[in-house]
This record gives structure tokens, sequence and C-alpha cells, in this order.
């Protein structure tokens, strides 16, 4: 009997830390222009927490991030591409990064 509830003691256990670190995807349309824009996007968002891993299709122009929901969320996510001076869905972006990207990353007007 000790070794049944045992058993279910790690059961739930283990069910809830997997709970926890359950994720989610986020599909963002950036106005990345380069392998550059790309490069300097991902490393960025390395560093942001609670994102896991994200991915930037140039073809698309469409980053696909995977995220914890416990530890951030889309518009946090938006806003940090937007402080790189790229837009993200709709925010745009901010002014004064754009301004510092170098010319092959800019938008093409």
């Amino acid at each position: 009997m000790k070794k049944i509830i045992l058993l279910i003691v790690v059961v739930l256990s283990f069910s809830g830390f997997m709970k926890a670190q359950s994720s989610d995807t986020l599909k963002i349309q950036t106005s990345a222009q380069c392998e550059m824009c790309k490069e300097r996007i991902e490393t960025a968002l390395a560093y942001e927490k609670g994102v896991v891993s994200s991915d930037l299709e140039m073809n698309t122009k469409i980053l696909t991030v995977v995220y914890k929901p416990a530890k951030t969320n889309a518009d946090k996510i938006k806003a940090a591409i937007s402080w790189l001076g790229y837009d993200a869905d709709d925010v745009k972006a901010g002014l004064k990064a754009y301004n510092k990207l170098p010319a092959c990353c800019k938008k093409k007007e």
C-alpha cells in the first residue's frame, strides 16, 4: 500500500512539473530585411526571460517564438523586437533603435 501511495505522489508531482514547464508558440510578422536582422533578433530573444527559442524565416519574414507563458507573453516579446528597431505585427519599430540600424536592415520604402 505504501508503494502505491508513493507512486501516486511521484506521478502527481511529475505531472505538475510538466504542466509548469509547458510552452506556447507565437508567430510574428517582422520587418526584417537580411541575415543580419535575423541574427540580431534571434540573439536578442535568446536573452529574453521566458523565451525558449526563436527562428526567423527570411522568405516570409515570420518569426516563430516558443516561450513559457508563465514567464512572458506575446506583448512583451513584440515590445522586445520593437526595441531592436523592427516592426512586430502591429507594434511599430522604436524610432530611436530603427535609426541606429545599418542601411541594409532598414525597410525598403
